[in-house]
């Protein structure tokens, strides 16, 4: 016989756990937040004002760069903030519509992310192998986790985290499960199409020395950002289902925040001052005095 539901209730407030074990470093954590947040910060508008203000750089590789840049933006806008305050606080609690909302910008930004960087595999599919040619489900989620009757309100991470929601519920999660499968698989698919755009830019690039130098210079890039999304996310999503808790929580923070940390300033770094083009634009708003750049 099932015992009775004492918790079941509408939750407002979770607590958030994952700094229990490390509050004694706070304040290096927060002292480091608090310089890299706004260096991140200025790096992707930098390039978001860069591509943003010269026509020459409006063309779709460049476009995408740019979305990269402002969605790295709208991810970190939902951990950093919030992180920043919880270092300093006592109790490290969040709303229930609050909790929603965090699941929403961090994980949307992360499958635009996934989505942005497919679409750019192909774009330099076309660029390179075609050139002739060149110029010419968040949301279903949130719901599934808001139909939840949760027992408990204690979630194990920094932040709000589908999974971790889920795993609070009273009863079966096998709709969510199963939708969770569903968009799993479907940015397996995306990777499947990645993987087959890079073989065909390989091959292609091979022949020819100007094709390995275009492949060099945007294409490498692009597999770091992808690589590191990658990892970072499926780490996240198989530990969130299937982890011990014996791993220490100063690395699971650090795992967990991977795609938080590393993406949104790798991002603008690599391709602000690895393409050329968008290097020489930014010397030249910031330097057009001391640096003799021709337009």
């Amino acid at each position: 016989m099932q015992p009775p539901l004492e918790n079941e209730s509408s939750v407002l407030v979770f607590t958030l756990s994952g700094l229990n074990e490390t509050m004694e470093n706070r304040f290096v954590f927060f002292s480091f937040t608090a310089l890299f947040y706004p260096l991140m910060v200025f790096c992707n508008v930098t390039v978001i004002f860069t591509i943003i203000l010269h026509k020459k750089l409006h063309e779709p590789m460049y476009v995408f760069i740019c979305n990269l840049c402002i969605n790295g933006l709208f991810g970190t806008s939902g951990f950093y903030p919030k992180f920043m305050y919880d270092l300093l606080a006592h109790d490290h609690v969040i709303s229930y519509t609050g909790c929603l909302i965090q699941i929403f910008v961090i994980y949307s930004s992360a499958s635009c992310d996934i989505s942005t960087l497919t679409v750019m595999a192909y774009d330099r599919y076309v660029a390179i192998c075609r050139p002739l040619e060149y110029h010419s489900i968040m949301t279903n989620q949130i719901i599934l986790i808001s139909r939840l009757t949760l027992c408990g309100s204690t979630i194990e991470k920094l932040f709000c985290e589908i999974w971790a929601v889920a795993k609070l519920s009273c009863f079966s999660t096998t709709v969510n499960n199963v939708f969770g499968y569903i968009v799993i698989l479907t940015y397996f698919g995306h990777a499947v199409f990645i993987f087959c755009s890079y073989i065909h830019l390989i091959r292609k690039c091979i022949k020819s020395i100007e094709s390995r130098h275009k492949f060099m210079q945007t294409c490498v890039p692009h597999l770091v950002s992808l690589i590191n999304v990658t990892v970072a996310l499926l780490f996240d999503v198989l530990y969130s289902r299937y982890g011990s808790k014996n791993v220490p929580q100063s690395l699971r923070n650090f795992m967990a925040l991977e795609f938080l940390l590393v993406p949104p300033i790798l991002n603008p770094l690599i391709y602000g001052l690895n393409l050329t083009t968008v290097r020489q634009q930014v010397m030249r708003m910031f330097f057009k005095k001391q640096v003799g750049i021709s337009e």
